[in-house]
């Protein structure tokens, strides 16, 4: 019996879907440059793509709804004077993205507002904005920092990893290694970093000491090694290779590093890099295989990486991205989206679905996200100050009409935050966005238009920091009801005693209550919506039908004349043979 027991999970069932060709990103010159990168970046608004160019360093900016074919000139991001090795988008600003190079200098760049490949005449390339100096040798990965604005992390073939101030443009921090390191990756709140390095070592460090608190023994092959910090948790997945080439996914304790938890896990015998891509809101951690066209995904529980599933291609990959949860298209349950290259001439979307047919938001597989607003300032981080990543509810991103499944969310979520409490009467003014999204309603009865889902929530979601979420996540604790009217009801429906206060606490469905008119409002404009393609599906039916009675009186038509023909025939061959007879 003990085998007919299937773990309990949400994305047990998540697929990964391709995406036809005439919907990707075609006639590209993606940069064949070995260095060990991604490649590709994402935003909700924009791809950038290492571009390969004669002349110097350059890299291209792709907005993600113009799909297709892309014209055989387009403007790209020249300033370099060397191959461009690796670029990361800002997390706070879908314009400002940081580019390092093979000729040692880090450029930061702002994409020209209404950017577009569709030029008319000469397309002008974009120069940048700010030029960090400082490395010696050639910077291999640039890292924005999750939590403070302007803070970038860069490393260099000179063994070291610096933290800049992008304001000022000075480097701050430095941290010395013995060897060229291969990877970084910043904690939740952006206080501490691992970094994998060429001599096998596995380094976690306090950033503002500038020195490794843990080191330990890492992957003991040859081949480059990745590490990603998993979020808020106080662990770290890395990926690497065996004495035997053998590829390997390890779990770190960062109190106790020594050795991974549970030993190293292998994989598999290919001789590609792993790319680690971890999602903190569902737990889970992508493996996308450099020059293979695989992608495996394994969901964290009780310090094990458990296998969901692979999506499987024949198409290789060089580099892959992530796009940012506020991007992924809501309605059609899509969890994550993936960008591969293919061929080195075009990128094709993958979307990580979870296969549910329902009309309504899905807030048990969607829990809180990044908001895309920092939490410090520069000079707030270099000060000492630490903060979480502030958060905010996808719902916001979530209309009844249907959102298209290229979101531009970085200027548009915020206004949708302060349309959503709209319908409840709330005693203060209407702040700024960046309060409403950062400190979301302190008393709990004074954003009822959230539904109460939280409380079904796996305790994952749990792990935000944000105190706003935290409450939107525990179910509602002594509430003030917003009107007696919508008291009664609750009680009678959940338990059969007569109506009283105190059974308020155990129900939970006042908000529900609340949100009735909201839900009949939703479900009038999905009927409406159906009901007009339902008559125009019926006008098509109906044009289709006469115009197949028609061809089927032609062709019956044609039949009774080759009839006639066949007829005249016969009579002619017979008296041909009485002729010759």
């Amino acid at each position: 019996m003990a085998g007919r027991f299937v773990r309990a999970s949400k994305y047990r069932h998540v697929f990964g879907r391709s995406t036809k060709k005439e919907l990707c990103y075609d006639n590209l010159h993606i940069s064949r440059n070995a260095w060990d990168s991604n490649i590709i970046k994402a935003n909700p608004t924009y791809l950038a793509v290492n571009w390969e160019s004669g002349g110097g360093g350059a890299f291209a900016v792709i907005p993600l709804s113009e799909k297709g074919r892309a014209p055989e000139q387009i403007p790209l991001f020249r300033g370099h004077t060397a191959p461009v090795l690796d670029t990361d988008w800002s997390p706070f600003n879908v314009s400002i993205i940081a580019s390092g190079s093979d000729d040692g200098k880090v450029f930061i760049w702002k994409v020209p507002e209404n950017f577009t490949l569709q030029c008319d005449g000469e397309p002008q390339d974009v120069a940048p904005v700010h030029r960090l100096a400082g490395h010696a040798r050639k910077v291999g990965h640039v890292l924005w920092h999750p939590v403070a604005e302007n803070v970038l992390a860069t490393n260099s073939g000179d063994f070291t990893v610096k933290l800049w101030d992008a304001e000022t443009g000075d480097a701050k921090l430095t941290l010395k290694h013995n060897e060229l390191v291969q990877s970084m990756s910043f904690s939740g709140n952006g206080s501490m970093m691992v970094t994998t390095c060429r001599d096998k070592k596995l380094r976690i460090w306090d950033l503002r000491q500038e020195k490794a608190v843990h080191e330990a023994a890492g992957h003991q092959g040859a081949k480059n090694s990745r590490a990603v910090w998993m979020g808020d948790l106080d662990r770290i997945a890395t990926t690497g290779f065996t004495r035997t080439s053998d590829r390997q996914l390890g779990l770190w304790d960062i109190h106790k590093p020594s050795e991974p938890i549970g030993g190293f896990q292998t994989l598999d015998s290919i001789s590609g890099v792993c790319m680690p891509f971890w999602d903190d809101g569902t737990k889970c951690l992508y493996l996308a295989g450099r020059g293979d066209g695989n992608i495996r995904y394994f969901e964290y529980a009780n310090d094990d990486f458990i296998i969901l599933s692979e999506y499987k291609s024949a198409d290789a990959q060089r580099g892959v991205a992530f796009l940012p949860k506020r991007g992924v298209a809501l309605h059609e349950n899509e969890v994550m989206r993936a960008f591969k290259t293919v061929n080195d001439t075009y990128i094709e979307p993958i979307s990580f679905v979870v296969p549910r047919r329902a009309e309504t938001f899905q807030n048990d597989i969607y829990p809180p996200a990044p908001s895309g607003r920092p939490g410090l300032k520069s000079s707030e981080w270099f000060g000492g100050k630490d903060a979480s990543v502030p958060l905010f509810d996808l719902e916001q991103l979530y209309s009844p009409e249907g959102a298209a499944v290229d979101v531009s969310m970085a200027k548009t979520f915020t206004p949708v935050a302060a349309a959503v409490p709209a319908p409840v009467a709330v005693s203060k003014p209407v702040a700024p966005v960046e309060t409403k999204i950062a400190a979301s309603a302190p008393p709990a009865a004074e954003s009822p238009v959230r539904p109460p889902s939280p409380a079904k929530q796996d305790p994952a979601p749990q792990t935000f920091e944000i105190p706003a979420l935290k409450k939107v996540a525990r179910p509602p604790s002594p509430v003030k009801p917003e009107s007696p009217k919508a008291e009664k009801p609750v009680v009678t429906t959940k338990t059969d005693f007569p109506a009283s206060p105190v059974n308020v606490q155990d129900t939970p469905d006042i908000s529900v209550l609340v949100t009735i008119p909201e839900q009949l409002v939703r479900i009038t404009a999905l009927l409406e919506t159906q009901n007009k393609v339902l008559t125009s599906q019926t006008d098509q039916i109906a044009a289709l039908t006469t115009e197949v009675d028609h061809l089927k009186m032609q062709i019956s038509g044609e039949h009774s004349e080759n009839a006639k023909k066949d007829e005249i025939i016969r009579k002619l061959e017979l008296e041909l043979e009485q002729a010759r007879s």
